[in-house]
This record gives C-alpha cells, sequence and structure tokens, in this order.
C-alpha cells in the first residue's frame, strides 16, 4: 500500500468538472435529464453500496465545493478528479458517465 498517509490524499483531490464533451448527437436538456435519471435508477443495481450512489448523485448534481465536501464526508476516493471514476473504503468502483456531470457541448437550447 506504500506509506500510510496516501489514503488521505486520495480523498482529498481536487474535484472539478469534465472536460468539455460532445453528444454523439444534439440532445435537449429534457433528455439529458431523462438519461441521467435511468443511470442513477439503474447503476446501484450494478453493485456498489446505495449509499455511495446516492452521494455521488449529490455530489453530481452540486457545485464543486459542495461536491468536494459531501464526497469527503462518505469516504469516497476519487480516482479521477472529475468523478468519472471512484471507491468507497471496500475498494467497490463507482463510474460515472460524463452525461451526469456536466452538460455536453451541443445540448440544444430550450428557447
Amino acid at each position: 500500500m506504500g506509506c500510510s498517509g496516501s489514503k488521505e490524499n486520495e480523498a482529498a483531490k481536487q474535484i472539478r468538472k469534465p472536460k468539455p464533451w460532445k453528444h454523439s448527437e444534439p440532445i435537449t436538456r429534457a433528455q439529458l435529464v431523462q438519461m441521467r435519471d435511468e443511470f442513477w435508477d439503474t447503476a446501484p443495481h450494478y453493485g456498489g453500496r446505495k449509499e455511495i450512489w446516492d452521494a455521488l448523485r449529490a455530489a453530481a448534481e452540486s457545485d464543486i465545493s459542495l461536491a468536494q465536501a459531501i464526497v469527503g464526508s462518505a469516504g469516497i476516493i476519487v480516482q479521477a478528479p472529475d468523478l468519472t471514476i471512484c471507491y468507497d473504503e471496500r475498494g467497490a468502483k463507482y463510474e460515472l458517465p460524463k452525461y451526469v456531470l456536466s452538460e455536453p457541448t451541443n445540448l440544444i437550447r430550450d428557447n
């Protein structure tokens, strides 16, 4: 495991939004919301703990400083700073798609 202080450093990794990304086709906000809801509804069934998924969802839907606090208090180990790959204390892996973390650059703005 290396030095004993490494776990605290991992958890304290600065969170940031994913880099700008483009969806395979332009989507509306309603479609984006639907995709997000479907992900959060199904993700816990593939493993991991529900309370960690709930914390990740709360973090994904918050601003960065609040997300950092949520992740820290839940004991989530952030592997990728944009939250796309995280682990819980038991070593279970949680992968988040970019679309739950930020909007695509080709989001169709509702007029």
